[in-house]
């Protein structure tokens, strides 16, 4: 973490935000402008970002933190639910006035990067912020056409999940490893010893994530960083027809599932694995009550032997606004956040696995965390480097594959009529 006199050192060669406003080109730091940042100077910056009463706390203790080594800065937070806090920055957007520093999703930092919203963090990484806590693969993260715009505050990766107390009553191992046809295998196998009391899974080609996981495995990405996809109608019709036998029995049916909403198969004790991101433990775990103390969590089947297919992504991310009128103490705020052993100790998981490994260290972790933490340092060797950022669009492109996925599972579309309802729904968001 850097002190006071630290940062008055690199405020001397730091450099200032341009100020940018929402569609306008910028968002970058000249290298010959005037440093604006005196660290005695009293500053004020607004903190933004999504929650609940708990994270606020944690969020009020990690800025008293702060403040006891930067008094001169204060910080006024505010938090909302996720898709209240989405709605609110969008507005804000429109009119200019995004908050210094907001806590960011992965899926909105195209978007909102490339409509100059965002300040260029790189005149700051190495100084204010510092590098050598955060792995390079998690750096380029927030990179988007070339320019950092956000760091991540923690990782998660994909993996599976499974419940031993039903593995356990079936009489049937933990998946043991193999490819996608040996992981239909196995769900067959428990489904079939669990006798219609519960289920060995899901439809993994519900899931858009799977089919991502299998093109990285193929050296391709789902969408490529010019805009493009990389596949194509017949690659997605072979993915949706390898689910074929699990629709046909081997999975939950599908109006199991409804029935269970809100909660899922994996969280209602009616499937036995779940393909998901590795930080859902807790909530799944919280759901299925205090009979239930740990969960099995393996890595997801293989496409290809060697191939990188897995990523770290982020849990969130801290970006700065680019029209800050206090862009060092913002960056210092993020630094703070992100890399301190102060916000380690305070936020523990709750963002998530810390991506900092300074915070990482003074963290806490519950035996749940450090079977993540576990299983990610296990999966090193399919760990690739993340994909390009998300598509503008994205989030409707992999709300259109999830309900596809229901109505293949329904059977009220065929594969080849799914296909066709994909790329058109892609046609309209990739050329919008």
């Amino acid at each position: 973490m850097f002190s006071k006199k630290r940062l008055a050192a690199t405020a001397a060669v730091a450099t200032t935000a341009a100020l940018v406003l929402a569609g306008c080109a910028g968002g970058s730091a000249p290298e010959d402008a005037a440093p604006t940042f005196d660290p005695n100077e009293k500053v004020t910056l607004n903190l933004a970002f999504w929650g609940n009463d708990v994270r606020a706390d944690l969020y009020n203790q990690a800025i008293e933190a702060f403040n006891e080594e930067y008094p001169n800065i204060t910080v006024n937070s505010t938090f909302l639910t996720f898709p209240e806090f989405w709605e609110k920055r969008q507005t804000e957007a429109a009119g200019g006035g995004l908050p210094d520093v907001m806590q960011f999703d992965y899926s909105y930092l195209r978007q909102y990067s490339e409509n100059g919203l965002l300040l260029d963090l790189d005149p700051y990484l190495g100084n204010i912020i510092e590098t050598k806590p955060l792995d390079d693969k998690i750096l380029k993260i927030g990179v988007v056409d070339d320019t950092t715009y956000a760091i991540p505050t923690s990782t998660n990766a994909w993996g599976m999940y499974t419940n031993p107390v039903l593995l356990e009553q079936a009489g049937v191992d933990e998946f043991a490893g193999g490819s996608w046809a040996d992981y239909t295998e196995w769900m067959g196998e428990v489904t079939d010893a669990a006798g219609g009391q519960f289920y060995g899974g899901a439809d993994y080609t519900g899931r858009i994530q799977n089919f991502e996981l299998q093109l990285r495995s193929e050296g391709k990405n789902l969408f490529n960083e010019d805009g493009t996809a990389g596949f194509d109608e017949k690659r997605l019709k072979k993915f949706w027809e390898e689910g074929q036998d699990i629709r046909d029995g081997i999975g939950i049916p599908e109006q199991t599932v409804e029935e269970l909403k809100p909660l899922g198969g994996f969280d209602s004790a009616k499937t036995a694995s779940e393909l998901t991101w590795d930080n859902f433990g807790a909530g799944y775990l919280a759901n299925l009550g205090a009979s239930y103390t740990e969960l099995g969590l393996v890595a997801p089947p293989v496409t290809k032997e060697g191939a990188k297919d897995l990523y770290l992504k982020p849990s969130m991310l801290h970006a700065i606004s680019a029209n800050t009128k206090h862009p060092e103490a913002a960056a210092t705020l993020v630094n703070f956040l992100i890399n301190s052993p102060e916000s380690g100790k305070i936020f523990g998981t709750n963002r998530g696995i810390p991506a900092s490994s300074t915070a990482l260290e003074a963290a806490d972790l519950d035996p749940l965390s450090t079977q993540i933490k576990d299983y990610e340092e296990s999966i090193a060797d399919r760990l690739g480097d993340a994909p390009p950022v998300p598509i503008v669009g994205y989030g409707s492109l992999e709300e259109k594959f999830r309900v596809l996925g229901t109505e293949l599972n329904y059977g009220t579309v065929t594969v080849d009529e799914a296909v066709d309802q994909f790329f058109a729904e892609m046609d309209v968001v990739l050329n919008q």
